[in-house]
């Protein structure tokens, strides 16, 4: 691919704003809350679009693309069904036990729930999943670099990684906030007129109805059988697995995102952020999915748009943007576009560093290893961890190589860490008998059981390092059963300990636990300001969607 001059300037521009931010917001951060926390004074429409665009990583736009050509509408799942119902049930029921329970960190709440140990374990396994979860944001960039540009693979994951580092490290978690909003508006500006393109190449939507495979545009069609659909899954996989126990198990529990909602400046905004931010979610899939499905037909009809191959042969669905970007833009909206995924790229990996500094710092660091440093002390160290956590994400960046849908990737880490998380979340907030010994060891069981199927099955040729007794249809179908088994050894196992063991007195778990937390009544002149109402709205537009797409 050719940039011009103009393409570069554009690259050019985005990299001094962003570096831009962290140099202005340098002088405001003096503590190690400004740094690690924001001192909780984000505004409710910074907080919500963050919200979302913390999720809306490079993993997520070059991977829900490759999703797109590789399942078709199926993944859509991942917004209409695995994550708007989720968003919801955080901002409404969950956000006020976070938030008030004025934990700084999802583990800190734990520790507060139930133990220390519980809250270590959390820890330590959030951590490693961040930084997997920054390496393939990183891997993603590089990969574009290399196939785009023909830049080195190695030189654009230090590069990149190196602006990352100097905002992160300038200005914390504030400036990772301000650029997540920045990187919304890229993302959606730049990809959007790939989409009308797209559509355009491919005679409209007739033209995908005709050249795509019909068991690719269906959202429930064909779930009775994981071998009557193209993304491998059944019933049981999609709604208990990805609807339920990955979705709510991410949403909910995963400190990336719920970081975003705890900096609010009160808890109303901390409830309405996740919500808000569940309706740009549901419209996301035009911008991300649908260039997927666009390939397909597109190539049906133009052998020019054919997927590269990978190693093995087979498509290398990751390409998806990539090979559109380089077709269908010319000079100028080419620069804007790569903006875009390069931007997609910086609000994942700076999200995934910047919850992984504040965990190490305030759940690992000071708990285990220095408890009574000055708040300048506890700055620093979230500035050395940042470093840390740059450097991490660079190894594992080179992991990510080995898979042709980085999304599948990321739901098979999520099976093993938020999965059995979610159990332990939801039986600790409303069933009060729940102890810090049934909580501990309930993750422990669920994580070793999602290793063990893991290691008992493959998918793809992945899988299968203890014994290969049985092979999924497809990578998401091996991380949505490991997701729901993980989920249910968890709970079951976390019930049993808790009966076995002495119960947490109640006067400890006030504004802990649902049923012993007074319940705060605020009156909304709108009904609109209502969340509660305002995600029923939500609900009802996302099922709309389902029928619709059936």
């Amino acid at each position: 691919m050719r940039l011009e001059l103009i393409d570069y300037s554009i690259i050019l521009l985005y990299f001094l704003f962003v570096l831009g931010i962290g140099f202005w917001l340098k002088k405001k951060i003096k503590t190690g809350n400004d740094f690690l926390m924001s001192d909780k004074s984000i505004p409710l429409w910074i907080t919500s679009l963050a919200f979302i665009s913390a999720n809306l990583g490079a993993q997520e736009v070059l991977g829900m693309a490759a999703n797109g050509a590789k399942y078709g509408l199926y993944t859509t799942h991942f917004y209409w069904f695995g994550a708007a119902l989720a968003m919801i049930f955080l901002g409404i029921y969950m956000m006020p036990f976070y938030y008030g329970s004025k934990a700084r960190s999802v583990p800190e709440y734990l520790k507060l729930r139930f133990d220390e140990k519980t809250r270590t374990f959390n820890a330590l396994s959030f951590a490693a999943m961040t930084i997997f979860s920054s390496g393939v944001s990183l891997y993603a960039l590089a990969m574009l670099m290399e196939v785009l540009l023909g830049w080195n693979f190695d030189l654009s994951i230090w590069i990149a990684a190196l602006i990352v580092l100097v905002y992160v490290f300038l200005g914390g978690l504030t400036s990772a906030i301000y650029n997540e909003v920045l990187q919304f508006f890229l993302i959606v500006l730049g990809i959007a007129p790939l989409v009308y393109l797209g559509l355009k190449k491919a005679g409209g939507w007739k033209g995908v109805l005709q050249n795509v495979d019909d068991a690719k545009l269906h959202v429930w069609k064909g779930l009775s059988d994981p071998a009557s659909n193209p993304m491998g899954v059944d019933y049981l996989g999609m709604v208990v697995g990805l609807g339920f126990v990955l979705a709510f198990g991410y949403w909910c529990t995963d400190f990336l995102v719920v970081q975003r909602a705890m900096v609010s400046r009160n808890l109303d905004e901390a409830r309405k952020t996740p919500i808000i931010a569940a309706l740009p979610k549901i419209a996301m899939p035009v911008i991300v999915i649908l260039p997927g499905i666009l390939l397909l037909a597109i190539s049906a009809q133009n052998p020019e748009f054919t997927l590269p191959k990978t190693a093995d042969g087979s498509p290398n669905y990751n390409m998806v943007l990539p090979v559109l970007l380089e077709k269908l833009y010319p000079n100028g909206i080419l620069g804007v576009g790569i903006t875009a995924l390069i931007a997609s790229f910086m609000s994942g990996m700076a999200g995934n560093v910047t919850a992984f500094n504040t965990v190490w710092t305030f759940d690992l660091y000071q708990t285990h290893i220095h408890q009574k440093g000055s708040e300048q002390h506890y700055f620093w160290v979230g500035k050395i961890t940042t470093v840390a956590g740059i450097l991490l994400s660079i190894l594992t960046a080179y992991v990510a190589r080995s898979y042709n849908s980085i999304m599948d990737l990321l739901q098979l880490v999520f099976s093993f860490v938020n999965a059995p998380l979610f159990a332990t979340f939801f039986l600790g907030m409303f069933w009060k008998r729940t102890t810090g010994h049934g909580a501990f060891w309930g993750l422990v069981t669920g994580t070793s059981t999602a290793a063990i199927i893991h290691g008992l099955s493959t998918a793809e040729g992945k899988g299968g390092w203890l014994l290969p007794l049985h092979n999924f249809y497809s990578g998401s179908g091996q991380a949505f059963t490991i997701a729901w088994i993980a989920f249910t050894t968890c709970f079951i196992s976390t019930v049993l300990i808790s009966l076995l063991t002495k119960p947490i007195p109640d006067q400890l778990l006030g504004g802990l636990v649902y049923s012993l937390t007074p319940k705060e009544t605020i009156r909304y002149k709108k009904w609109y300001q209502n969340p509660i109402w305002l995600g029923l709205a939500i609900l009802l537009i996302t099922l709309s969607l389902n029928i619709i797409f059936y």
